[in-house]
C-alpha cells in the first residue's frame, strides 16, 4: 500500500520579521512496516542554508537558516510512504521476567533510557488508575499494556486543540478529556510511574472514513520491552499502533516533536494555517 501526504503549513506577520534558524521535524521516519519512496520539502522564503541533520534521538531534521525579512513563511511537504502488513503483536518479550509486572530495567538499559524513565509528579488518584488496571491484568505487562490504551480510550473524551503544549497529566486526568498529545503525555507519566520506559511519537495516522476526513497531525506512545523493542500504544483509539501510524519524530520530550521549532526578530503577530491530507493509492 502507498500512502501519500500533503503537508502545507503558512506562517503570516503583521510586519516584515528576521527569521531566526528553525528547526524542521517533517520527515516521516522508516520502520520495519514503511519506507520512504520519495519526499519533497519546499520552504518559501528560501532559506539561505538547509541542512539535513540527525538529532539526540535519531530525528532527522532540516536546520535552516535565513537572510532578510519577510512577513511570510510557508512549508510544503509532498511524500510518499510504501507500507506493508503489519502484526503489532508479533514479538515476545525476553527475558521472560520482564512479562510480569513490576519490573527492572538491567543497569546498562537503565542508562541508556534514563531520559524516557524520567517522571514528574503525578496525583495518587491517577497512579491508583494504573494500578488498578495493572492488578486487572494478573500483574502482566502486555495484557496490562494494551488494558491501559484501551481503558484511556474509553473513559477519556477525544477533544481538538489545534495550538499549545500537552497538558500536565493531573489536568487530563480530572477533566476526563483533551487531545491526542495530551493522552499521551498523561500515559507516558503514569508508565514512567510504573517503571516503564515511555516516549513521545508525533505523526501522521491514516484511517478509512466514508466522507474524506480531516487530518490533524497525531501524537501517541511508544514504550520499551526487551525482545521487543520500543512498542506503539495510541490512547486515542484504544489500540496499538499499526502500519497506517507513521512516525516523524520521537522523543523523552514533547516539545522535541513539534514540526516547527524556532524564533523571529521583531513584534509582529502571528497567525498559522496548516492543511494536511493524506491518501491511499495503489
Amino acid at each position: 500500500m502507498q500512502i501519500k501526504i500533503n503537508h502545507d503549513t503558512h506562517y503570516s506577520f503583521d510586519s516584515e520579521v528576521f527569521l531566526e534558524p528553525h528547526y524542521l521535524r517533517f520527515q516521516p521516519r522508516s520502520t520495519v512496516y514503511s519506507q520512504i519512496q520519495s519526499i519533497a520539502l519546499n520552504i518559501n522564503p528560501l532559506p539561505e542554508g538547509n541542512k539535513v541533520i540527525r538529532d539526540e534521538e535519531n530525528n532527522i531534521l532540516n536546520f535552516c537558516w535565513f537572510g532578510g525579512k519577510t512577513q511570510n513563511l510557508t512549508i510544503k511537504l509532498e511524500t510518499i510512504i510504501e507500507t506493508r502488513d503489519y502484526n503489532p503483536f508479533d514479538f515476545i518479550v525476553s527475558p521472560f521476567r520482564y512479562n510480569q509486572l513490576p519490573f527492572g530495567y538491567s543497569p546498562q538499559e537503565r542508562k541508556l533510557l534514563h531520559a524516557t524513565l524520567a517522571k514528574h509528579a503525578i496525583s495518587e488518584k491517577l497512579y491508583q488508575y494504573g494500578i488498578k488496571i495493572q492488578k486487572s491484568a494478573g500483574q502482566e505487562t502486555i495484557p496490562f499494556l494494551t488494558q491501559l490504551t484501551d481503558q484511556l480510550h474509553q473513559d477519556f473524551s477525544l477533544i481538538y486543540r489545534e495550538e499549545g503544549e500537552p497538558w500536565q497529566p493531573d489536568e487530563t486526568f480530572v477533566n476526563q478529556k483533551g487531545s491526542c498529545r495530551d493522552l499521551a503525555w498523561m500515559q507516558i507519566m503514569l508508565l514512567r510511574h510504573l517503571g516503564i520506559a515511555s516516549r513521545f511519537v508525533s505523526g501522521y495516522y491514516y484511517f478509512d472514513m466514508e466522507e474524506e476526513p480531516n487530518y490533524e497531525l497525531h501524537a501517541w506512545v511508544e514504550v520499551f520491552l526487551p525482545g521487543a523493542g520500543w512498542v506503539g500504544l495510541d490512547p486515542s483509539h484504544g489500540i496499538l499502533t499499526g502500519n497506517t501510524h507513521l512516525p516523524f519524530a520521537v522523543s523523552a520530550y514533547p516539545e522535541k516533536t513539534m514540526p516547527v521549532t524556532g524564533s523571529i526578530r521583531g513584534a509582529a503577530k502571528m497567525t498559522m494555517q496548516t492543511d494536511l491530507m493524506i491518501r491511499v493509492f495503489s
